[in-house]
């Protein structure tokens, strides 16, 4: 017999004709033959007498929490992994943080900006009269805060201690960030672990402080899958706030909100955003002008940089590209991305998901932005987690990933090193290859899904999008060419231990777009 999860009776604001709809709870294993190849090595895939969820009789081991403390766990072996650096790499010498992988700009940061002296970011300037925090407000405050807890000490005690403390709240960033994509898709929790368990996410995490946005952008994804717009538009002005890249998903919540014809939900996410974002930005902004556009004056004027395809093309071709080139060939290239995206927004058969058009749009950024830093691929884990929750294709995206991070501190500790040892030019191209190959085909097998929506592992389980918030199950009221509306797909049965009852109104199937 199935065990059941059923919710304490209707919802408050539930028709009174409201009757329990069963959905099924997504065990991977059991619908994944990578995930049920994998589950061998903790006992073999989930069971009929496995226990679903939380509640009585469910155990204090419930998906979430597995995922929380996964995702802990796995943070932790990546500081760990940073040993050699803590210990020793990052005092001494060029090239070792580079040879054990192990770089961070954490505790070159603490004293190269001022951190270390008791500067203050935007306000006090480094010598030569320069502003010397080129990150936006929000990242800045992150790491004055840590500069605070960080006990004093002779420099390379205090850059240990700094890195320590940035690594906790970094720690709970990512706890954040696995919980959020959890529960985002109400019947997918174990998706999370794709978060929790990504390499990536171990490797970068704490090579700079990027995780604090994608906590915070996942945060906004899971408010707005509640449909609750306004908090999700407070949560993503914090996030580009810290960083600029979650702006890019207002692209694809204002086509997807015109598909459905919800933009009262946008504009309030919109105003939600800026109001959250002038908070935190506006006092620097006034009080501090010269130290807040640093962030901005840098981006612009960045020459081509690691990882990026620019830097490929121009090192192929033994010519540097200017900025300003680069600049206007990225922007270019995404603007010609995001007109695609819109395309494909109001022409596809059934309404793109939320999370697949997020994914495209912030992937076609890292794709033709100037510079690819390591750490920049959490941008994209937990939008492709959502967006792609098949464990081969993201593993396969993982995989390039990883042998990129391992490309480019061989080949900096080749170029930085008199014995040449480690990576040749040629080798790191293929390493950025990787990368943008890897990318690629994520992006590739996103597309196809959004085109032919019953190969979408999500709404194969019979949901339209869980993760849309107000725009799932909506109507389209604005589409193009021939596009069309079929109904909902039937929920496939159930798998054994998989059942949920939560409350809906008969019949409301009928009414999904």
């Amino acid at each position: 017999m199935p065990s059941l999860k059923k919710t304490n009776g209707p919802p408050d604001d539930a028709p009174v004709d409201a009757a329990p709809v069963v959905e099924t709870v997504v065990a991977p294993t059991r619908r994944d033959e990578v995930a049920a190849a994998g589950s061998a090595l903790i006992g073999g895939r989930h069971g009929r007498r496995a226990l679903p969820g939380s509640g009585p009789g469910g155990g204090q081991f419930t998906p979430v929490r597995v995922v929380a403390l996964v995702a802990i766990g796995m943070f932790a072996l990546g500081m760990v992994q940073k040993l050699p650096c803590y210990n020793w790499a990052w005092f001494r010498g060029t090239t070792s943080q580079y040879t054990h992988a192990c770089y961070s700009d954490i505790p070159h940061l603490f004293a190269g900006r001022g951190f270390s002296e008791g500067l203050v970011p935007y306000f006090d300037r480094l010598a030569g009269d320069i502003p010397f925090l080129e990150y936006p407000v929000l990242t800045g405050l992150f790491m004055e805060v840590a500069a605070w807890m960080t006990p004093g000490g002779d420099l390379q005690a205090s850059g240990q201690a700094y890195w320590l403390v940035n690594s906790g709240l970094l720690m709970v960033c990512a706890a954040v960030l696995a919980v959020c994509v959890a529960r985002t898709h109400r019947n997918r929790p174990w998706d999370g672990l794709l978060v929790a368990l990504a390499p990536t996410v171990a490797l970068t995490a704490t090579i700079n402080w990027d995780l604090l946005a994608v906590a915070l952008t996942a945060a906004a994804i899971l408010m707005w899958s509640r449909s609750r717009p306004l908090a999700a538009g407070i949560l993503l002005g914090l996030a580009v706030a810290a960083k600029f890249y979650p702006v890019l998903l207002l692209w694809p919540l204002l086509l997807l909100c015109r598909r459905a014809g919800r933009m009262r939900a946008f504009g309030t996410a919109l105003l939600g955003a800026a109001g959250s974002w002038l908070v935190v930005n506006l006092p620097v902004m006034l009080l501090a002008p010269e130290g807040w556009k640093q962030f901005y004056l840098f981006s612009r004027d960045r020459n081509v940089d690691f990882g990026s395809i620019w830097l490929l093309v121009s090192q192929r071709a033994g010519q540097t590209i200017p900025p300003e080139r680069a600049n206007l060939y990225a922007l270019l290239l995404l603007l010609l991305a995001a007109g695609g995206l819109g395309w494909l927004a109001f022409a596809a058969p059934r309404r793109p998901r939320l999370a697949q058009l997020a994914f495209l749009m912030v992937a076609a950024f890292v794709l033709t932005n100037k510079v690819y830093s390591p750490q920049y691929v959490l941008w994209l884990v937990p939008l492709a987690a959502l967006a792609r929750p098949r464990w081969r294709d993201f593993l396969i995206w993982q995989s390039c990933e990883v042998l990129y991070y391992l490309g480019i501190w061989m080949y900096l500790a080749f170029t930085g090193s008199g014995n040449k040892q480690g990576l040749p030019l040629d080798g790191y191209h293929f390493a950025i290859v990787l990368h943008l190959l890897g990318t690629v085909y994520l992006c590739a097998v996103v597309v196809r899904d959004v085109l032919a929506p019953e190969k979408d592992p999500v709404r194969q389980d019979g949901a339209d999008d869980p993760s849309g918030g107000v725009l799932d199950g909506a109507r389209d009221v604005f589409v193009v060419g021939a596009a069309a509306r079929p109904a909902r797909h039937a929920a496939p049965a159930p798998c054994e231990g998989e059942l949920l009852v939560t409350w809906g109104t008969p019949g409301a199937e009928g009414s999904r777009g």
